[in-house]
């Protein structure tokens, strides 16, 4: 099982004074990568207060890098974006009974334990 649940706020630099004109770019690329995505799961990009953000969820039968993948590529090519993504995935070898989540900040993303719902049993559900 893969579930996932995450946001990221798009900036193309972490100063909060973006060019409209390459944060439009960046976005319209995003929109791309995601239209060739073909996930049957929540993948939106909107803007919002003159703001883009993009929300993902989904839960699969089996894990898959798509979203992880995103999330890089976003520090990447927008290293001013900020967000979080909670993974629940039981074929994480060493990972199995927790949520993790993936934190994307200037430019870089690192992975942490969610200390308020893992260990998964008994936190979340019943031994």
């Amino acid at each position: 099982m893969f579930e996932y649940h995450g946001w990221i706020t798009i900036r193309e630099k972490p100063a909060g004074d973006d060019d409209d004109v390459r944060l439009r770019r960046i976005v319209d690329d995003l929109r791309l990568r995601i239209a060739e995505t073909a996930s049957p799961y929540l993948l939106d990009l909107r803007w919002m207060n003159g703001e883009p953000f993009l929300h993902l969820g989904g839960h699969a039968n089996h894990r898959s890098t798509d979203v992880t993948d995103l999330f890089a590529h976003v520090a990447a090519v927008a290293p001013g974006s900020y967000g979080l993504l909670h993974i629940r995935d039981d074929e994480d070898p060493g990972h199995e009974n927790e949520v993790r989540v993936l934190r994307l900040a200037r430019g870089e993303v690192t992975h942490h334990t969610e200390p308020l719902l893992s260990p998964c049993v008994p936190k979340l559900e019943q031994a």
